[in-house]
C-alpha cells in the first residue's frame, strides 16, 4: 500500500490538532449551539487525520469515544454503542466468508475462471469487474456486492501480477510489486465506485433511495408516487453514462502509472492449464461455495422486491419481526455455519473454519474506522450541526434553479464524504423541500439530484461502505483514494443535474 511520506503525516497530525483547537476557539456561529461547534471541531480533526493517515485509520476511529465525553457532548455509553452498529457485523460476517474462500483456495479457482473469461489484459478485466459490480448493486446492497467481489479481485491481481511487465520501467524495478500496486489499486477502486454508481439504478439498490422515497411519500402525499420503472428510467442512464467514464478515468489517471503500461505475460493457455491443474473442486471448496451462494441469495431476496408489477414478498416476512432482520443477520448466520460445518476432509473433527486463524485475519482497524465514522455522524446530527448546515441553504434563494441543483449536489457531496449517506439524505431533505416551496419549483427537481448525489462519494473510506471495504484490503492508501475520487466527484456533479433536467422533466413531470 502506498501512503504519504512521514513529513506529510506529521503535517496532517498538526493540521488536525490546530484545526480542532481553532474551531473550538472561534465564536459560536449564530444558530449553532456549543455542542454543534464541538462536533465540528472533532470532525475537522478526524478528517485531517484520515486524509493524511497521521495515525492508523483505526486509531482515528477511537477519537469520538475519547473526545465527545471529555467535551461534554455525549456520554461514553452513548458513543460506544455506535461501535456495535449492525453494519459492522455485516462487515465481520462478510470478511469471515471471504476468509473461508481463501483458506480452501476457492478464491484462486474463481479468479482463474474470471481471467479465462475476460482475458489477461488489465483494462478489460477492470471493466468486467465494474460492470458485474454495478449490475449486482442494482439488486443487493452495495456493501454485500463489494464484499463478495473483493476476494475474487484480489486473487486475480495476485495471479496475474506474478508475470507482469511494466512498460518504460527503470532498470531494477520490482515489476511484480509495481504491477500489483497499480493494477490492484485501479481494480479495487473500480469495484467500490461501480457499487456506488450501480446502486442508484433501481429503488432497491441503495438505502439512500429508500430514505428519499420514504420522505417524499410522507411530505408530498398529493404528488404521484415515484415507481420502480420511472426511477430506473431516470437513473439507469446515469449509470450507463457514469460507469464507462469512471473506468476510463481510473485506467488512465487512477494511479501515477497508467494501467496501459502494465502488461501480463500469462496467456490464456497458461491460465487454462493452471485452472485444469486445480482439478475437481474439493469437498471443502464445494461447501464454502454453497454457503457463499446461499448468502448471496438470502441477501437478494431478504426484503420485498417490487419489480414494476412483479412483486416478491421477501423471506424475512416468514419471521415475527421482518424489520429486525438485516443483511448483517444473514452474514453472521452464515459465518457461524462455517465454524459449525465439518470440512469433509479425512482429518476428523476439522471444520471449515477455526477461530484462531479467522480472528487474526479480520481487519479490526476497519471495524474501528467504521465505528468512529458512525459515532461522528450521529453527533453531527444530534448536536444540530447538520441542521445548521442545512439551514445555510436559505442563502441560495433567488438563484436560478439549475444553479440551485448544482449547489445542492455540491453540498450533498461534501456532507456525504464524512457522514452516513442515509443520514445526509434525511438531514438535507427537509431543508431542500422547504427551499423548493419558497422558490415555487417542483420539489423533486431538487430532491432527486440530492438523493442520487448522496451515493457518489469517492474520496474517503468513511464516505461509503464500498470505499471502506476496499480500503480494508490494505492495498489502497487514503491519499490514493482521495486523488482518484476527487475528479469523479466532479463528474458526478455534472452528470446528475443534466440527467435530472432532461429525463425528470418528461418522466416525472417537472422541469
Amino acid at each position: 500500500m502506498l501512503s504519504l511520506p512521514a513529513s506529510g503525516k506529521s503535517l496532517g497530525l498538526a493540521a488536525g490538532v490546530i484545526g480542532f483547537l481553532l474551531v473550538l476557539a472561534l465564536p459560536t456561529p449564530e444558530g449553532l449551539g456549543a455542542n454543534g461547534q464541538k462536533a465540528a471541531a472533532v470532525a475537522v480533526l478526524m478528517i485531517c487525520w484520515w486524509i493524511s493517515e497521521a495515525v492508523h485509520i483505526g486509531v482515528t476511529g477511537f477519537v469520538p469515544v475519547v473526545l465527545f465525553p471529555l467535551l461534554g457532548v455525549s456520554s461514553s455509553e452513548t458513543i460506544s454503542a455506535h461501535y456495535a452498529n449492525h453494519l459492522i457485523f455485516l462487515f465481520i460476517g462478510g470478511f469471515i466468508i471471504a476468509y473461508a474462500m481463501e483458506r480452501w483456495n476457492l478464491h484462486r479457482r474463481i479468479a482463474l475462471s474470471v481471467i479465462a473469461r475476460f482475458g489477461s489484459r488489465p483494462q478489460p478485466i477492470v471493466l468486467g469487474f465494474m460492470v458485474t459490480t454495478a449490475l449486482l448493486s442494482m439488486w443487493i446492497s452495495n456493501t454485500a456486492t463489494t464484499m463478495m467481489l473483493l476476494p475474487m479481485a484480489m486473487a486475480v491481481v495476485n495471479q496475474l501480477s506474478a508475470s507482469a511487465e511494466i512498460r518504460n520501467a527503470p532498470a531494477g524495478t520490482d515489476q511484480t510489486k509495481v504491477a500489483r500496486e497499480v493494477f490492484g489499486c485501479v481494480l479495487l477502486l473500480g469495484i467500490a465506485y461501480a457499487a456506488s454508481i450501480g446502486g442508484i439504478g433501481t429503488i432497491v439498490g441503495s438505502p439512500t433511495t429508500v430514505a428519499f422515497l420514504g420522505f417524499a411519500a410522507e411530505s408530498f402525499p398529493d404528488l404521484p408516487t415515484i415507481g420502480f420503472v420511472h426511477w430506473s428510467m431516470v437513473c439507469v442512464p446515469i449509470v450507463i453514462a457514469f460507469l464507462p467514464l469512471a473506468w476510463l478515468y481510473l485506467c488512465r489517471f487512477g494511479t501515477t502509472i497508467p494501467l496501459s503500461h502494465v502488461r501480463f505475460a500469462s496467456d490464456q493457455t497458461v491460465i487454462k492449464q493452471e485452472l485444469a491443474a486445480l482439478g475437481p473442486m474439493s469437498v471443502p471448496e464445494q461447501r464454502v461455495l454453497t454457503v457463499a451462494t446461499i448468502t448471496g441469495l438470502l441477501w437478494i431476496f431478504r426484503a420485498p422486491l417490487d419489480l414494476g408489477g412483479f412483486y416478491l414478498p421477501g423471506w424475512s416476512r416468514l419471521f415475527p419481526m421482518p424489520a429486525h432482520v438485516h443483511d448483517s443477520t444473514v452474514a453472521m448466520a452464515m459465518a457461524v455455519l462455517l465454524f459449525v460445518f465439518p470440512a469433509g476432509q479425512r482429518k476428523l473433527g476439522e471444520r471449515l473454519l477455526d477461530w484462531k486463524g479467522t480472528a487474526q485475519g479480520i481487519p479490526w482497524g476497519i471495524v474501528f474506522l467504521l465505528g468512529g465514522g458512525f459515532a461522528l455522524a450521529a453527533q453531527i446530527s444530534d448536536t444540530g450541526l447538520a441542521e445548521w448546515i442545512g439551514s445555510s441553504l436559505a442563502a441560495m434563494q433567488g438563484m436560478p434553479s439549475w444553479v440551485l441543483v448544482i449547489a445542492i449536489c455540491l453540498l450533498t457531496t461534501v456532507m456525504t464524504e464524512t457522514t452516513s449517506n442515509v443520514a445526509t439524505v434525511l438531514m438535507l431533505s427537509p431543508a431542500v423541500a422547504a427551499m423548493a416551496a419558497e422558490l415555487g419549483v417542483h420539489p423533486y427537481l431538487l430532491l432527486i439530484p440530492m438523493a442520487v448525489t448522496s451515493s457518489f462519494a469517492f474520496t474517503m473510506p468513511v464516505a461509503t461502505p464500498p470505499n471502506a471495504i476496499i480500503f480494508s484490503s490494505g492495498w489502497i492508501s487514503m491519499s490514493q483514494m482521495f486523488r482518484a475520487g476527487i475528479l469523479l466527484d466532479v463528474i458526478g456533479l455534472l452528470i446528475v443535474p443534466v440527467a435530472v433536467y432532461i429525463l425528470g422533466a418528461s418522466l416525472l413531470g417537472f422541469g
